[in-house]
């Protein structure tokens, strides 16, 4: 059992009875759940692996930590990965390395972000009591000319680096249980637990729940959502907004209960819309909950606000409702920073994209698809991925 916070105790039964709901309509919906592996090969200390991630957009989405060491949220989840960009990672185990080294981007990581990324390594170590150092090279590839803020990149490098560690250290057919990769992916950052997993995602969680039973598992899995497009028209935040500092005020907001009580019903509603392969309903809780996920982080602290949003959020959202009356149906979803994917269908992507130019605004736009979960590379491949 994990951290219970402070608070929140009476909200614990009604979080169990949806995540019951929620297992029990995976199973009606024939979505797979695997195991959580009992029994690990021998770790291989001279162990090199390579693997790819994307990034995710949240759909249903999620704010705050009720535990930090697991990094278990405070209610289940659901996001698509976007392929607008991809996250490749190399992890090489060796012995003759005295501490954990990583380079992001081609620059030294020190600090947090070593920190981070040795707290993960530790997790993948700590099941067979392994005790070598790894050396990690990592670098987002995007598509755009800027990642802009909310892209969901810190998903997809939990991911990348969870699948690359996993295959160097234990070998491919544990990179290939959703369930177990998931979970590590988490502890670096709660939405890679989604960008593991690829395609539309639920992320399982509530106070207290487990590490092995807050995992990830993919809904779209037989192609349903095949012709809903993203596109992705990045933006930087003007304030050097803080993703954690969102998650510690997020739980204090007069709304966040209220979000929390809500979610098991929507995400069963989401959950077979998808099935069925309704984008529109998964657009439209995007769009909605963009606007709940910004409620709660504005309204988390008396003092400090924290107004993720641009000027040019506004236009856009009012582009998809101008758009949405002359029958284009598009949705807009933002995260926690600024950055907007435009969800739609493939008939109508030339018209959003054309939509974002007449705003005048020199906005940049990206198209792309929904991307896969996190999967192994050929090393050389990966390697000339990482040199450009």
């Amino acid at each position: 059992m994990t951290n219970l916070p402070d608070g929140f105790a009476e909200l614990i039964p009604a979080m169990q009875a949806a995540h019951e709901r929620i297992l029990a309509a995976l199973m009606r919906e024939g979505v797979t759940v695997q195991p959580y592996p009992r029994h690990l090969p021998p770790a291989n200390e001279r162990g090199v692996a390579a693997a790819q991630a994307y990034p995710m957009q949240g759909v249903l989405k999620y704010h705050g930590l009720a535990d930090w060491t697991y990094r278990i949220a405070y209610l289940p989840s659901i996001s698509v990965n976007n392929d607008a960009a991809r996250t490749v990672t190399l992890v090489q185990f060796d012995p003759s390395l005295a501490t954990d080294e990583a380079t992001i981007g081609g620059m030294p990581a020190h600090g947090r972000e070593l920190e981070r990324i040795t707290q993960t390594l530790d997790a993948v170590r700590a099941l067979s009591g392994a005790r070598v150092a790894a050396r990690v090279t990592t670098r987002n590839i995007l598509k755009a000319r800027i990642a802009g803020k909310g892209l969901g990149t810190s998903a997809a490098g939990a991911a990348a680096l969870a699948a690359a560690a996993v295959g160097a250290l234990y070998g491919a057919e544990l990179v290939a249980n959703g369930r177990f990769l998931s979970c590590l992916a988490r502890l670096l950052a709660g939405s890679g637990c989604r960008a593991a997993a690829g395609g539309l995602a639920l992320w399982l969680s509530y106070p207290g729940l487990a590490h092995e039973d807050s995992f990830a598992v993919r809904l779209d899995d037989a192609g349903q959502l095949d012709t809903m497009r993203l596109i992705t028209v990045p933006l930087d935040s003007r304030i050097g907004l803080k993703t954690e500092q969102a998650h510690h005020d997020a739980p204090h907001s007069s709304l966040f209960k209220a979000w929390m009580l809500s979610r098991g019903d929507e995400i069963i509603a989401c959950l077979t819309a998808a099935r069925r392969g309704d984008w529109r309903l998964v657009g439209q809780f995007a769009e909605l909950d963009s606007m709940r996920l910004h409620g709660v982080t504005m309204s988390g602290s008396r003092e400090h606000k924290i107004i993720g949003w641009e000027p040019e959020n506004i236009a856009l959202f009012r582009m998809c409702n101008d758009l949405r009356e002359r029958g284009v149906p598009v949705y807009a979803s933002t995260d926690t920073g600024p950055t907007v994917v435009l969800l739609t269908h493939r008939d109508h992507e030339e018209a959003v994209v054309a939509a974002v130019a007449a705003l005048g605004l020199g906005l940049e736009t990206v198209r792309g698809r929904i991307g896969g979960p996190a999967t192994l590379l050929d090393l050389d491949a990966a390697r000339a991925a990482l040199a450009e």
